[in-house]
């Protein structure tokens, strides 16, 4: 637990919108309440891909993918963003910086907690399929109302070093005036 304590720690030092902290984690450890997360992703990215025109077969790799990474990693950490403090306007534009802020900080608090998970010898992966199915996550694991989940961070001892990383030239990403 200690060292699950450290990601958050790390986490809650990261920077956010007027210092309001909208991040929320709910850290996994139950293989139950795991379990039953994976298992209604699963059905609604089924549901959605099948939509889509995916065939049933890729739907189904996809599908036992997913759930594979959700149940084998030893922790899983869902982020989520509460605009519960945040500021709110009388118009869209100001109320919709307004949660990009929140989301950004949600995002700075993972990566704070993801380079923490790396200073500790520990793999992790940042899954993003939340986003797709935020009213799934939020009935599966009874969130509060005001939690929006942003994504799900598994960690765990890495198994292997894992792909070698590939990034864009920085000339491709960046301008210089």
């Amino acid at each position: 637990m200690q060292m699950v304590e450290q990601l958050l720690t790390a986490a809650q030092w990261a920077p956010s919108a007027h210092n309001r902290q909208p991040w929320r984690f709910v850290v996994l450890t139950d293989k139950v309440e795991r379990a039953k997360l994976a298992q209604a992703m699963a059905q609604q990215l089924q549901i959605d891909r099948l939509a889509d025109g995916a065939t049933p077969a890729v739907v189904q790799a996809d599908a036992e993918r997913s759930q594979a990474r959700i149940l084998e990693a030893p922790l899983a950490i869902l982020a989520c963003v509460s605009m519960a403090e945040m500021d709110t306007y009388p118009d869209a534009i100001r109320n919709e910086n307004e949660y990009l802020m929140a989301v950004q900080s949600c995002a700075m608090a993972v990566q704070n907690l993801l380079l923490q998970a790396h200073a500790l010898g520990l793999g992790a992966c940042w899954m993003c399929a939340p986003l797709f199915c935020p009213q799934t996550v939020q009935a599966a694991l009874t969130l509060p109302s005001d939690w929006r989940a942003q994504a799900l961070i598994t960690i765990g001892f890495p198994a292997s070093a894992g792909k070698p990383a590939i990034r864009k030239a920085l000339h491709e990403v960046t301008q210089w005036r």
